[in-house]
């Protein structure tokens, strides 16, 4: 069986193209960098990958609003193609910035499969740049790849992470109807509003959308940034414990999983 394809979208501003990669070849995915001007050229290039991976970063310098301006030439010259990619199978994938597009592209979470701008991802309570790790429990969801029940530590790095729905009609459907694919945890693996276990305030925890039909999947912290068992904050705690490191750090299961499933259905 061939290694699926991969596109990693590349654009003016998006930093983390190289993690990314890295951490869809090491899961046995076929990872190649597009950039947006080549997309833009070929729309239908696109139908010849298996994965859309928006990575982190700062596209066009977070210039309006955080991934606004990449969101818009995507919904502008590529929405209908992006809408078939799903409808053919595709998988995308937004880290970050990445999830920051694909929430004002309308992708996520498209309760109505339009592409319409439903909820926002606005500045942070605390009102500054956060940088810290954050535990995450994967819900009950949609998402076609994403296990349910993880406890998960990822690093967060956003100024501009706090979900907030349009209305309460839509924050119930998102809580209730399998959308809420991630969320803040404390120490006790409840979900939290409180910081600094949720950095940003977000008023359901939510720290990662799908959508209706579970095949894309956004997150605010970074799981390409804890895919390695070094990537680990206490990873020299676990080598004196244990004598050993695991195989992966706990952002890698995502990355297999996405690469499994593309394999399994292409």
């Amino acid at each position: 069986m061939s290694a699926p394809k991969i596109l990693i979208l590349r654009a003016p501003g998006i930093n983390c193209e190289r993690e990314t990669h890295f951490a869809f070849q090491r899961a046995g995915g076929a990872p190649e960098y597009v950039h947006i001007n080549e997309l833009i050229a070929d729309p239908d290039r696109l139908f010849s990958y298996r994965v859309l991976s928006v990575p982190g970063g700062f596209a066009y310098g977070d210039d309006i609003a955080s991934g606004r301006v990449l969101a818009q030439e995507l919904k502008h010259k590529l929405g209908d193609r992006l809408l078939q990619f799903l409808d053919r199978g595709g998988l995308a994938l937004g880290i970050c910035n990445g999830f920051q597009v694909l929430v004002r592209l309308g992708l996520l979470p498209c309760t109505r499969g339009k592409l319409e701008e439903e909820v926002t991802l606005t500045h942070n309570l605390s009102n500054h740049y956060e940088c810290r790790w954050v535990t995450l429990r994967s819900e009950q969801s949609r998402c076609v790849f994403l296990e349910q029940g993880l406890t998960l530590r990822w690093p967060a790095a956003h100024g501009e992470g706090r979900l907030v729905p349009r209305d309460a009609q839509l924050a119930a459907l998102l809580r209730d109807e399998g959308f809420a694919a991630l969320r803040y945890v404390d120490e006790h693996g409840k979900p939290t509003t409180t910081y600094p276990q949720n950095p940003n305030g977000s008023p359901e925890a939510i720290a990662g959308l799908t959508d209706r039909t579970g095949r894309v999947l956004g997150m605010m912290p970074h799981p390409d940034r804890a895919f390695l068992p070094t990537h680990m904050p206490d990873w020299r705690r676990t080598l004196l414990e244990k004598g050993e490191l695991p195989l992966d750090g706990d952002g890698m299961g995502l990355f297999r999983a996405m690469v499994r499933v593309a394999s399994a259905e292409g």
